[in-house]
């Protein structure tokens, strides 16, 4: 008699490439899928545990493409906001900002702060956080990009000008010690004051050791406002100069004097992939946030205050009624306070709709857990594509949002043996009831958890089953593997 350690029964198996809903049985030992066979087909193998999916959708773990979990993993390793949504593996490091590797001069830069104060950066090498991560043991997994602007803030002097030669070498060594240890790749942030005066060549020279890693480049582009094309063009110019694929993080249509552009947007996308491998992700939600950006406060949109270290006072309200409580014009309550974070009301319905109902766009949450009154997103980004996106609205069949958060995540960043239940796989899977899955955090209640997310096991451990941790967790580092050959379904 075979045995297993898990055997789960009766599943609609959504096995994470796009295939149609199979019924499946499926075995797991030690931490891998060892068997999948039609109903019945395990009924001589026994099991220390035998889960009943009758009725429920088993599907890969979800894969978070965009985290800002860098710190988050290491301090509060239970990882509440992303298991209890069906996430196994998180990849943190992205707009440029990372844990490591980090040495600060003082305070962390914006929007390095986002990552907690200076004390959470602890991490001079990537090898240590790499160490960090492992010694944690947090209940996701953890892939990460090298951040240019940590980089910057380690080797320069100020973060408002250019990097010279010597101080890109500089960064150029970190980077490469990353690769080595690991790291997907590098990611950017040029919107930010703390980068926006890197020149493209800064960029492109900094990319050029990822070829050889088979590494690839995000980005937080230098606008999503009215020059969004421009820079478009600018990231896809990166990735062609160092010959790597290009992930467009968080793409989106910002501002209302670009809402309904998402066409123009996704051609220039389509027109490009014809030549060079590039992709997108996106959250699903018409509001942004980040750290409070004083550029942004025209009046032209709501702003809602979710921070502020002057005045915490005023988490929750929007920048206009603070205004008018201190009784002066929106840039200067913006100004007084600084530093604090915002959710943006910024982007068209439409336009997120279209832009998430692309192939080559993958989905990542954006969450900043470090925020007292966080974006949804942080807890419910993965639930509500699969619940309302492509239940209730039916933008998108279900198969094909499970694939957008699995097996098209896990090729893209080259986390190799995961995002599909594939014998040999990792059992990385949830189990989740389609009729009932669900988002329940909302911009006024935002730390709760997912509806219809019933069982998550990582590397093969039950972690969260019916709304409660198990307490056990089995998350570990996760190193890039071999790049993804090119596929018809978009993963490069």
């Amino acid at each position: 008699m075979e045995k297993a350690d898990t055997l789960i029964i009766g599943a609609r198996l959504i096995d994470g490439t796009g295939a149609p809903a199979v019924e499946r049985d499926v075995a797991v030992r030690d931490g891998r899928i060892v068997a999948i066979e039609a109903p019945g087909g395990l009924s001589g193998w026994s099991a220390d545990e035998v889960f009943d999916a009758q009725g429920k959708v088993l599907a890969p773990g979800f894969i978070d493409v965009h985290t800002h979990d860098d710190t988050h993993v290491i301090r509060s390793p239970q990882m509440m906001p992303k298991i209890t949504q069906g996430v196994t593996t998180v990849i943190v490091g992205n707009c440029g900002i990372s844990a490591s590797p980090v040495t600060l001069k003082g305070d962390p830069p914006d929007p390095m702060n986002l990552l907690g104060d200076a004390a959470a950066f602890r991490y001079p090498t990537f090898a240590a956080y790499v160490d960090a991560v492992n010694a944690a043991r947090p209940s996701v997994n953890v892939g990460a990009l090298i951040g240019h602007t940590a980089l910057r803030n380690n080797q320069m002097d100020r973060l408002d000008r250019a990097a010279s030669a010597d101080e890109v070498a500089a960064m150029r060594a970190q980077l490469e010690e990353a690769l080595d240890n690991g790291a997907l790749g590098l990611s950017s942030g040029l919107a930010y004051g703390s980068a926006f005066n890197a020149p493209p060549e800064e960029v492109q020279a900094l990319a050029e050791p990822l070829a050889k890693a088979g590494a690839l480049y995000t980005t937080h582009m230098r606008t999503e406002f009215d020059a969004i094309l421009d820079a478009m063009d600018e990231a896809y110019r990166v990735g062609r100069h160092a010959r790597v694929p290009v992930v467009i993080s968080h793409l989106k249509c910002a501002g209302p004097s670009n809402w309904g552009r998402s066409t123009e947007v996704l051609k220039s996308l389509e027109t490009t992939r014809d030549g060079q491998p590039v992709g997108c992700d996106c959250y699903p939600y018409n509001r942004s946030s980040s750290t409070l950006d004083l550029k942004q406060v025209t009046g032209d949109i709501d702003i809602t205050i979710t921070w502020s270290t002057p005045h915490p006072e005023m988490a929750g309200k929007l920048i206009r009624e603070v205004a008018d409580e201190w009784k002066v014009s929106q840039q200067e309550a913006a100004q007084r306070l600084q530093p604090a974070g915002a959710v943006y009301h910024n982007m068209s319905e439409d336009d997120v709709r279209r832009i998430l109902s692309h192939p080559a766009t993958m989905v990542g949450s954006d969450g900043l857990p470090n925020d007292p009154l966080p974006h949804p997103r942080l807890w419910g980004a993965f639930p509500r594509v699969l619940g309302h996106y492509a239940r209730d609205t039916a933008l998108i069949p279900l198969e094909e949002a499970v694939r957008k958060m699995t097996s098209l995540s896990a090729r893209r960043f080259s986390i190799t043996e995961r995002g599909e239940v594939k014998v040999g796989f990792h059992a990385d899977l949830v189990v989740f009831d389609p009729e009932r899955v669900r988002d329940a955090a909302t911009f006024a209640k935002p730390e709760q958890a997912a509806d219809g997310i019933d069982a998550v096991w990582v590397n093969g451990v039950l972690t969260y089953r019916e709304q409660a941790v198990t307490g056990a967790r089995a998350g570990r580092f996760v190193a890039r593997g071999a790049a993804s050959k090119l596929d018809a379904q978009g993963a490069f």
